[in-house]
């Protein structure tokens, strides 16, 4: 594409709403829907180009329809056999304006100057779009190269995300399955581990795919000239551990069996009382307590004897909370642990990607760890800054983004889950103290429309389904309805990306990776055929040779005939 701006058409007049205006040009090439054009007006004694984006396109004038009958003969031929001109074909282009681009302000100013009948109308050139679309350039600090605008040619306007403001007010990454939304969110880390960024990310997987991001350790693709490398720490299940007083008394009721009946949670909240009162008592530093500890002030409730009614006593309901936390809470090998847990500086450190890997561990445990680690996380930061601590484990130093993949189960619409409330309070607060949450989700519409609101950046891929299609135009202010209208018609690794991390929406052509994708779809019938293939099979035999049984000779004895 040229770095010259392109004469295009001509303004006919005002759209049909106070921010439109329509053209007329014959070029079909180069007016695409999310194209951006211009006109020239005067702003405060200064010429300025008033950017807009085609939303609508429409034929005003066309060949007739017998010339397009006959789908052997081309119908310019007919046209020219009847002195018809060649191009004949008008266009009524509808746009969107968007305003001049500011230097100073470093973002768009809609002067509210409707361009003049018979105004030219110019395609913005790559070289201007790539200085107004973008709040960074490539390799700046804070900036995250995300891939190049879809409506030119590869590589030619690249677009570049601010990652102080994707990370202060939040991200969501929305796609329909096999979309690309885990290939994006790769290409997002690795800009985050960029020499220009280092990073705090913690990665939760909840079906490890994020493994093969551990290349970006020795890759000199990544470093700096400063010896600068970045670190990838992954958790496998039986790592992930919890300390049983990082639990909430919400935790511990949420992870009760179906069946705990009131009476079982009003002798449970009164333990959580009393051990509160004991500990404060005794002096013990930070109130670290133990699931016995607990356990022990359940039991001290208890009176009466097995088998009284009425009011003879509470034997039955204390054994049975009592049964029901142990059988959650008593396992030396569990998640929830007396002492140890995952310290949040192992966690979260600059220049290091930790990968949550959740994918054997049961979904309330998965949303209660997620819901423990980002209440610690928010309370260390707002600790920190308000230097109520300087050392120790709740302080931590510098702002930390956390990329939560299948968001829906952490917080699901409709549903009461311990890890909503949490996210809530990050999303609407996080932004004062440093705490970052990206969403990642296939179905929108399963995820809580109050968590999504919260996302004030966008990076929305193909989405079939109109539930989700509905729920993203509801809950996404920055993206207009042209622009959402283009979703079903996105293909895999094209998206939009709207909101306050861009200057203005731009539909995104997703650059490759560096590192390899791991959540690409198994191919089954490949997969089925190797199985079958001479080396499979020899090495197959090789392997199960130790424990095959020497068939006896002895020929089967008959049976009788089964009679059904």
């Amino acid at each position: 594409m040229s770095n010259a701006d392109l004469l295009t058409g001509t303004v006919k007049g005002p759209g049909k709403l106070p921010y439109e205006y329509v053209f007329i040009t014959r070029d079909n090439d180069r007016t695409r829907i999310g194209e951006y054009v211009y006109y020239d007006a005067s702003v405060g004694g200064e010429v300025r180009q008033i950017v807009g984006t085609v939303k609508e396109r429409s034929l005003v004038r066309k060949l007739p329809d017998a010339f397009l009958a006959d789908p052997l003969t081309p119908p310019s031929a007919v046209a020219g056999l009847v002195g018809i001109e060649r191009d004949l074909e008008i266009y009524e282009v509808t746009v969107e304006m968007i305003g001049y681009f500011s230097k100073g302000l470093g973002d768009f100013v809609n002067p509210r100057i409707p361009p003049r009948p018979g105004d030219p109308v110019y395609l913005a050139s790559s070289e201007n779009l790539a200085g107004m679309l973008c709040p960074k350039r490539q390799a700046q600090t804070g900036s995250a190269h995300m891939g190049s605008l879809l409506t030119r040619e590869a590589g030619d306007v690249p677009i570049v995300v601010s990652v102080k403001d994707v990370v202060s007010t939040h991200l969501a990454i929305l796609a329909s399955t096999g979309s690309g939304k885990s290939y994006t969110a790769g290409v997002l880390v690795e800009e985050l581990m960029q020499s220009y960024n280092r990073a705090a990310v913690l990665i939760v997987d909840p079906h490890s795919e994020y493994h093969t991001l551990s290349t970006i350790q020795g890759d000199s693709q990544f470093g700096g000239s400063d010896g600068y490398h970045p670190e990838v720490k992954i958790f496998t299940p039986d790592k992930i551990k919890v300390r049983f007083s990082t639990l909430s008394e919400g935790d511990v009721k949420y992870l009760l069996p179906d069946g705990t009946s009131d009476k079982m949670l009003h002798f449970l909240s009164q333990a959580f009382r009393s051990l509160n009162d004991r500990l404060r008592a005794e002096g013990r530093r930070d109130y670290l307590y133990n699931y016995h500890d607990l356990r022990d002030e359940v039991q001290r409730q208890q009176y009466g004897r097995e088998g009284d009614t009425g009011d003879g006593g509470n034997v039955s309901s204390i054994q049975g909370l009592l049964w029901r936390l142990d059988s959650r809470f008593d396992k030396p090998d569990g998640i929830f642990h007396s002492q140890e847990h995952l310290e949040l500086q192992e966690l979260y450190r600059p220049g290091r990607v930790t990968i949550l890997q959740l994918s054997d561990i049961e979904q309330h445990e998965q949303q209660v760890i997620v819901g423990t680690l980002l209440r610690r996380a928010n309370k260390a930061r707002m600790m920190t800054t308000r230097h109520e601590v300087e050392k120790g484990e709740h302080f931590l130093d510098y702002p930390v983004f956390t990329l939560l993949e299948e968001a829906h189960r952490f917080a699901p619409s409709g549903a009461s889950v311990v890890s909503t409330n949490v996210l809530k309070q990050i999303l609407s607060e996080g932004r004062k103290f440093g705490v970052g949450v990206g969403l990642i989700t296939q179905r929108p519409g399963k995820l809580d429309q109050d968590v999504l609101s919260q996302c004030m950046t966008q990076i929305i891929m193909r989405i079939v389904n109109p539930i989700d299609q509905q729920t993203v135009a509801q809950s996404v202010e920055g993206a207009g309805r042209a622009m959402l209208a283009e979703l079903p018609a996105l293909t895999k690794g094209q998206a939009i990306i709207s909101g306050v991390g861009i200057n203005t929406p731009v539909m995104c052509r997703i650059r490759q990776r560096m590192t390899v994708h791991g959540g690409e779809t198994f191919d089954a019938p490949a997969e089925w055929m190797n199985w079958h293939s001479s080396g499979e099979t020899s090495k197959r035999k090789h392997d199960e040779a130790p424990y095959l049984k020497p068939t006896s000779e002895k020929k089967p004895e008959k049976v009788g005939k089964i009679r059904i």
